[in-house]
């Protein structure tokens, strides 16, 4: 019988912080994405689109020094396979070893190395990490998911991991198993749309694997959507594959720049995904239809691609691709799930062997090749009986919960009056959403500063019918907000700033400005908030990133920025800040220095797509060349590889 244990798994890097206590309102994944399709392609491009993070805060505290980090793991394991899982980063996926094959299947990372990639913030590379509700990363990547073990119809121990998704008001599970005799990891996907309206639903599986020389990604189709990334901003064309871009795009070594490949896979045609080394060693990446798309991300080979990949993986560690699996065909769109529905999956991960002489050939050779072999090994009727058989052996049973998640799911059982699912226990309402209890059972909220958020419609109009303060018109005006409806947003916020005026309502009325495009006026309360006696650390570094992005006096930011603690002042983005108003006030000698001080500056709170450093760095050097007489153009600047974040 297949084993299940709980142990411990130590990485080095940068420990997670306190979370932020002010609402994330600024958007940062462009939403929008130009397309060069036809109508026959069929695609729900920005459908379900989000345009802020709300109702979530930033998980952005992660610039102390590194250090060991002891999370706790869970394992299953049988003759062939030992699968390792991190509950408290969202269930991920950590490491799928091959103990037939002596190899380790995924990139197993062995550096926890936070970075600004995900909805809130910190995300970090490695394993395998399952998105649900909205576009991005996930927003509990690096936060706890409800653990429950349980057992299939022959003992088989199952690990589920599940919770209530925020932002679209639904309960979803995973349950992984790992059969006696079987080569292959499963991994039992359920959402369930429990409310009575259409709901934009996204699911994606990020599956980190290294990049080794002449690896080759083998998928089942002969075109694919590319999506060009420049500066945050997408632009999405259906090309041939492989070489529809002037290079064989199947090879992840031959893409110079960042790219993303949504590739097209017919209907009929069975949903998999290889990677394939040139020893005929690889992971296949299999599903039932309903996950129809599959996308290859690269890095690429600039300078750029080479520095996150950097930042992302302990040293000694290969560069790294992703293979993803999505119910859209891209991940630029979801998909209109309907009322009280529940979409379900199956997945498998393994490894396959395969003669390098096919493998390595003609497209259509490789093609070929690939889905002979995955029929020989893990045939389709399999993956699709063992999803319905699971559906009552085990995925609709209840298991023992042995980490525990969120309280979201728990208040939003008290808001229904029943459970969410029968066989999910989501437990009490913890302290954590106490305020939005009381507001659920005494029609109103304390008077205290708010811990968490909500813009869930139903939330609305209990907030409309409860007794007027600052803080029910505080979040009334958090809602319109989220729902790009700024005037009505203005005027439940500025109601609240009559009832009380503090550093949570004036943020929102310094977001409501920005929006509105009365830049001034809101710099100056962005500049108010930094010595603000309510504001946290990841406020102060919002109101940093917008003088940046609104371009405020370097000399007031100068000023700002030596009224911080010296404990902040020493943080890698704060010494950016300092660099930024130094060089915009004239004092580029002081930047440069801040810049190039041990190496080179690294901020882990970069944007990725972001390339204020890189360009901060360019106009030091033309402003230095312009006082010496010289137009220096960007492209004769030599930037230093830690400064390179530019990605095309």
């Amino acid at each position: 019988m297949s084993e299940f244990r709980v142990s411990r798994r130590d990485l080095y890097g940068f420990k997670l912080g306190a979370d932020g206590k002010f609402p994330a309102m600024r958007e940062l994944i462009r939403s929008g994405v130009s397309v060069n399709l036809s109508d026959q392609d069929g695609l729900y491009i920005n459908y379900g689109k989000v345009n802020d993070p709300l109702p979530f805060t930033m998980q952005d505290q992660y610039d102390a020094a590194p250090e060991k980090i002891t999370f706790e793991t869970i394992e299953l394991e049988n003759d062939f396979l030992k699968a390792t899982f991190i509950p408290a980063l969202g269930g991920r996926l950590w490491g799928l070893f091959d103990k037939v094959q002596q190899r380790e299947l995924l990139l197993d990372n062995p550096g926890f190395l936070p970075n600004n990639l995900a909805i809130r913030n910190a995300w970090v590379a490695g394993g395998i990490e399952y998105n649900i509700g909205r576009r991005g990363h996930d927003e509990q990547t690096c936060s706890p998911r409800f653990t429950a073990v349980l057992q299939d119809s022959d003992g088989t121990p199952v690990v589920r991991f599940y919770e209530f998704v925020r932002d679209r008001a639904v309960p979803f599970q995973i349950d992984f198993y790992l059969p006696e005799k079987s080569r292959f990891l499963f991994a039992r996907v359920a959402v369930m749309n429990i409310r009575n309206e259409v709901t934009p639903m996204y699911f994606w599986s990020n599956i980190a694997v290294p990049q080794l020389p002449g690896c080759r990604v083998i998928v089942p189709a002969f075109d694919t959507y590319a999506n060009v990334y420049d500066r945050g901003a997408h632009a999405l064309s259906r090309i041939p594959l492989p070489d529809g871009e002037g290079f064989d795009g199947s090879y992840p070594e031959n893409f110079a720049t960042v790219r993303d490949y949504f590739y097209n896979i017919p209907d009929d045609t069975r949903k998999y995904e290889v990677v394939m080394y040139r020893d005929g060693y690889g992971m296949l990446f299999a599903s039932t239809k309903r996950l129809q798309g599959r996308k290859l991300f690269v890095w690429g080979e600039s300078n750029g691609g080479k520095h996150w990949q950097r930042k992302l993986v302990a040293p000694g560690i290969p560069d790294y691709i992703e293979i993803q699996g999505g119910w859209a065909k891209t991940q630029h769109e979801c998909l209109p799930m309907p009322p009280n529905t529940t979409w379900e999956h199956l997945e498998a991960y393994g490894a396959i062997n395969m003669a390098p002489d096919k493998i390595f050939n003609s497209w259509s050779q490789a093609v070929a090749t690939a889905n002979e072999q995955v029929d020989a090994i893990l045939p389709q009727h399999i993956l699709d009986a063992e999803l319905e058989r699971t559906r009552e052996s085990f995925a609709r049973k209840p298991g023992k919960v042995i980490f525990r998640g969120s309280g979201w799911g728990a208040l939003e059982e008290a808001r229904l009056g029943h459970q969410l699912a029968a066989h999910l226990d989501f437990g009490e309402v913890p302290p954590a959403q106490a305020q939005w209890l009381q507001l659920l059972r005494h029609n109103s909220l304390p008077d205290e500063a708010p811990v968490s958020y909500l813009v869930q419609p139903e939330w609305r109009k209990i907030l409309q019918q409860a007794a007027e303060s600052w803080q029910t018109q505080y979040h009334l005006g958090l809602s319109y907000f989220h729902d790009a409806e700024y005037d009505i947003a203005a005027k439940y916020i500025a109601r609240s700033l009559e009832l009380q005026r503090n550093a949570y309502n004036t943020l929102a009325w310094a977001n409501i400005l920005r929006v509105q495009g009365k830049r001034d006026e809101a710099l100056a309360l962005y500049a108010r908030l930094v010595t603000h006696e309510q504001a946290d650390v990841s406020l102060v570094k919002e109101c940093f990133k917008v003088f940046v992005d609104q371009q405020y006096d370097p000399a007031k930011m100068v000023a700002l920025w030596e009224k911080l603690p010296s404990d902040l002042q020493e943080r890698p983005v704060f010494r950016f800040f300092h660099a930024y108003a130094f060089a915009y006030s004239g004092e580029l000698e002081k930047a440069e220095a801040i810049l190039l001080a041990d190496g080179g500056l690294e901020v882990g709170d970069i944007r990725e797509g972001e390339i204020s450093i890189t360009d901060l760095y360019i106009y030091i050097q033309q402003q230095k060349a312009r006082r010496r007489g010289v137009e220096l153009q960007k492209s004769e600047v030599e930037i230093p590889f830690k400064l390179d974040l530019r990605m095309q």
